[in-house]
């Protein structure tokens, strides 16, 4: 029995981790600290087995552990659902606790029929500091409920338990955050050095409920901020394994340099593929504009990808419907799915445009891979703060994340997690801009600045006298500032 219990533990832990409900990065908490790791059990709704599963183990918890109680109430918000089912399961009453006073009616903080004396069990999500748990269990007292137990699905162990307990409230947890990160660990998930990070933090910022330090005030070091991570870290992050490949490519190769090929001649392409391949980690396209497309042009450029080590990159932008992008990325004269590594696309049809490409993939490689456009790098385009919210939100919290490899934007600010790699177009040495509104910045602003992980160069290399030189050029300017960007 104990043994089955173990593994739907292990089984749910990596459940969560799949679909994203926690994961890795910079994350600033509400206690005003930045985290490494990022819990966020609201994604669960989307997963009616998951909330099952997790609704589950709280009731046999509440059984197996005879803990007592007339009502349950869950800690608004992200608690809700979780304790709705339990009280259903269990036929425990409910009670819904309201973050504010209604201004009307009855104007009650505590909904449901209760009274004084009355015993309420306590459900909640995740607890860093338990000051959540302790506003709710602030709440209940003053209606005279009593609160002898609290149960959490995950306890980030950094002075929560202890701090429930000091109000005679026992706080019981489903997991720990060295419980899953070990899970994790197991299952090659995550690397030993990202337990050792995480568990460096923890240990360092044990925190009142108050939010203050446990120690008095202290500056807090974050190892997992996306920019000052090596590719090679950041490889052991990443859910994508096209993203994961390229991370490592880059570190192997020492290129952080994507050449777009925006040429109409199959010909002058694949000369630009074989003389700057040795310098580039990617080498982007867009296949509509050449002129004379052919079979063995798709064919000499994969080969050419393999002598040389780069992946390539259709810039296709797709931004239809869920079906319609399937075609057009598997079917039609170009069957993109069949060549392209990677391919980008606007988010604007949502969660459809990855469920659209993958089911792309049916006759194809399934290493593939998008990276989802957040900003653009022309003057007068028309993404704003919320599509650039937006689109992130898609990269990282959703069903397909592991199709996402990252995000075009031009911000460091753009995205925290870093397992995905940031693509930054508009990048040239000698020029600001040209006539049609493109504008372009030095290879050490965009990556050191801007938080580029690789940079876009073109007409910065296709124009110059000696393609070789220039690509040698911003290779070697690329990758210092990289360099220069991971020391700090």
């Amino acid at each position: 029995m104990l043994a089955k219990k173990e593994n739907e533990m292990r089984a749910l832990a990596l459940k969560l981790y799949e679909i994203n409900a926690f994961k890795f990065g910079d994350f600033k908490m509400k206690v005003g600290i930045n985290s490494p790791v990022y819990f966020d059990l609201r994604v669960i709704v989307s997963f009616p087995e998951v909330m099952d599963q997790v609704s589950n183990l709280i009731s046999d918890y509440v059984r197996e552990n005879n803990l007592q109680c007339k009502h349950v109430c869950g800690v608004p918000y992200t608690a809700l659902p979780i304790a709705t089912i339990v009280s259903v399961r269990e036929n425990i009453p409910m009670l819904v606790r309201r973050k504010e006073a209604k201004s009307y009616g009855t104007k009650k903080l505590i909904e449901g029929l209760y009274n004084a004396g009355d015993t309420c069990l306590i459900v909640e999500d995740v607890v860093t500091s338990g000051s959540s748990v302790l506003d709710t269990v602030k709440d209940l007292q003053k209606e005279g409920i009593v609160v002898n137990d609290a149960v959490v699905v995950v306890d980030r162990e950094q002075g929560g338990h202890a701090n429930i307990g000091k109000h005679s409230v026992r706080m019981h947890s489903l997991f720990t955050l060295s419980y899953l990160l070990n899970v994790l660990k197991e299952a090659g998930k995550i690397q030993q050095e990202t337990v050792d990070s995480v568990a460096k933090y923890i240990s360092g910022c044990q925190i009142n409920s108050d939010g203050s330090f446990v120690d008095g005030p202290k500056k807090v070091v974050n190892e997992f901020a996306r920019t000052k991570m090596t590719f090679e870290s950041r490889s052991n992050l990443a859910k994508s394994e096209v993203a994961k490949d390229l991370f490592n490519l880059m570190a192997s190769k020492k290129t952080n340099l994507c050449l777009a090929a925006d040429l109409t001649d199959c010909e002058k392409i694949l000369n630009v593929a074989d003389v700057c391949g040795p310098y580039i980690c990617i080498l982007k396209t867009h296949i509509d504009i050449v002129e004379n497309f052919n079979e063995d042009f798709v064919k000499n450029l994969v080969t050419l990808s393999k002598k040389h080590n780069f992946l390539i990159m259709e810039d296709r932008k797709f931004a239809d419907i869920g079906n319609t992008v399937s075609m057009q990325y598997s079917q039609g004269l170009f069957k993109i799915a069949q060549w392209a590594d990677l391919v980008t696309a606007h988010s604007i049809s949502g969660q459809g445009i990855l469920q659209g490409l993958k089911a792309g993939l049916v006759d194809a490689p399934k290493k593939r891979g998008v990276f989802l456009l957040g900003e653009m790098s022309s003057t007068g385009n028309l993404i704003n703060e919320q599509y650039k919210e937006a689109t992130t939100k898609l990269a990282t919290n959703n069903a397909d994340v592991d199709f996402v490899a990252g995000i075009v934007c031009q911000s460091a600010d753009c995205f925290a997690f870093p397992g995905l790699l940031q693509l930054t177009p508009g990048v040239k040495i000698d020029e600001s801009g040209d006539k049609l509104g493109q504008q372009y910045q030095s290879p050490e602003f965009i990556v050191q600045e801007k938080g580029a992980d690789i940079a876009v160069v073109g007409r910065g290399i296709l124009e110059a006298k000696c393609i070789e030189k220039a690509a040698v050029l911003y290779r070697d300017r690329l990758w210092a500032a990289y360099s220069d960007r991971v020391a700090k």
